[in-house]
């Protein structure tokens, strides 16, 4: 029994794995693209057999397309979206730019389970009133966007809440604050916490905000923007079928032209993860300093010993989330990079970079809910706080002087932190010997605890 098979389409003939799903217009793009072999996420394989779903009750309740064979597409359609047929959807990432390849294989693969008794082709019917050039630009909208709604903002709320939990737990807790690396004034450590909780809300902020252009749909444009070969409802039709699926607000964007020839949405949402990401890469350093040592470091906090640190040292446990976290960062910022330039390649009438914008967001979105998870289970809503390693250096800390200087004066306060730091003494005692402010008044204008609050020392 032969393990191939032969299909047809406009080039002529060629041979196919006999199990595949798939046509000829698929297997030639396998055969013109082994680049990385990797394929295109899954994700946006869903949304594209999503846009199949309902172009096909669309065109049916237009009178396009009879009922028979619009319930068959829409159901081989409904089995792609759930996952049941991801292995038939190998083409490459770094394929055709308009993704012309990945609309055919999903085209043939519906054509294929849809034909039961049935002729249906997979131009003729199931890319009905389409092109790849409006059906990949909208699938990259709508993988994102369900993306962002109940994947990435569900895991920036979590990290949030652990930060808020930790920081509400260690609002007692006063440490030294650095500034270039360096001892500065006293902060709480819910107030460094805080820092942390605003920069993920305000992340939320921006990818909530950017849900609007996100949800502004090519479809309906077809080759050039024109939408020739469309219903003049098909794309008002599509945005509302498809909102209902989703939950989404979808609406068809107010110039096609702009939808087939930019991605500028998707480089405002990259833009946001690249943000993000310099976000997280900012709280797993903090992590990773805090938690330096645990002897020779600052041993601020303890975070979870997970994994033995070393192959040669015993003993050796290192801050493996944070060190995650900040590489799945540093990755982001790099595939943003990526989608800025494929962001500029749009040509006259259609951006041809498609594709690697469409894997480079998922796959960016994907790594930032996980680390983020990651961040708020295994690091934040964990570490231990050593306060014994905090409180020494906080006593001794002569950057205190900066409250006296209303008091003495900015150059005063200067010589006696200088005293204070070469003698390796609290700076009260020096402040006590050095101006004739009584110790109780000293104590009252140095307090650590009262120094993070602000304000002006009376």
């Amino acid at each position: 029994m032969s393990d191939t098979r032969i299909e047809r389409d406009s080039m002529g003939e060629l041979e196919v794995p006999a199990s595949a799903l798939y046509g000829a217009q698929t297997q030639r793009a396998v055969n013109n693209f082994p680049v990385s072999g990797q394929p295109m996420p899954s994700a946006f394989v869903h949304a594209v057999a999503r846009i199949k779903w309902a172009a096909a009750e669309v065109n049916a309740a237009l009178g396009l397309l009879d009922a028979a064979r619009a319930e068959a597409i829409a159901a081989a359609a409904r089995e792609i979206v759930e996952g049941q047929h991801d292995d038939q959807f190998p083409i490459d990432v770094f394929q055709t730019g308009s993704g012309t390849s990945t609309n055919m294989n999903v085209n043939e693969v519906i054509a294929h389970l849809a034909s039961d008794g049935l002729e249906v082709g997979p131009n003729d019917h199931v890319n009905m009133g389409q092109s790849s050039n409006d059906v990949i630009p909208t699938a990259i909208h709508l993988a994102a966007a369900l993306a962002v709604k109940d994947t990435l903002l569900p895991a920036l709320n979590h990290l949030r809440s652990a930060i808020d939990a930790k920081a509400s737990e260690l609002d007692g807790v006063v440490k030294t604050g650095r500034t270039h690396l360096m001892d500065a004034m006293p902060v709480r450590m819910s107030q460094e916490l805080g820092g942390w909780s605003s920069q993920v809300g305000q992340a939320i902020e921006r990818l909530e905000d950017g849900q609007v252009r996100l949800g502004r749909l090519a479809q309906g444009g077809t080759a050039v923007g024109t939408g020739i070969n469309a219903h003049p409802e098909f794309a008002s039709r599509m945005a509302q079928v498809l909102s209902q699926q989703t939950g989404l607000r979808l609406e068809p964007n107010d110039s096609f032209f702009a939808s087939l020839a930019s991605q500028d949405a998707a480089v405002e949402l990259s833009g946001h993860l690249r943000t993000y990401a310099c976000a997280v890469m900012k709280i797993a350093n903090d992590l990773r300093w805090m938690n330096s040592g645990p002897l020779a470091g600052l041993g601020e906090i303890e975070l979870e010993a997970l994994q033995p640190g070393s192959s040669i040292m015993p003993g050796k446990v290192n801050p493996v989330i944070p060190e995650s976290a900040a590489q799945a960062a540093a990755q982001v910022i790099g595939l943003d990079t990526a989608v800025t330039v494929a962001g500029q390649s749009g040509n006259f009438q259609l951006n041809v970079m498609l594709p690697l914008i469409a894997n480079n967001l998922l796959t960016s979105i994907t790594l930032m809910s996980n680390v983020s998870r990651l961040l708020a289970d295994r690091a934040i809503a964990t570490f231990k706080v050593r306060e014994d390693n905090i409180q020494a250096p906080l006593a001794r800390n002569p950057i205190l002087v900066t409250a006296l200087n209303s008091v003495i004066g900015y150059d005063a306060a200067a010589a006696i932190a200088k005293q204070a730091y070469q003698a390796g003494r609290p700076i009260v005692e020096v402040a006590e010997e050095e101006t004739d402010l009584s110790r109780e008044e000293l104590e009252r204008l140095l307090d650590p605890a009262q120094l993070t609050r602000g304000g002006i020392p009376e």
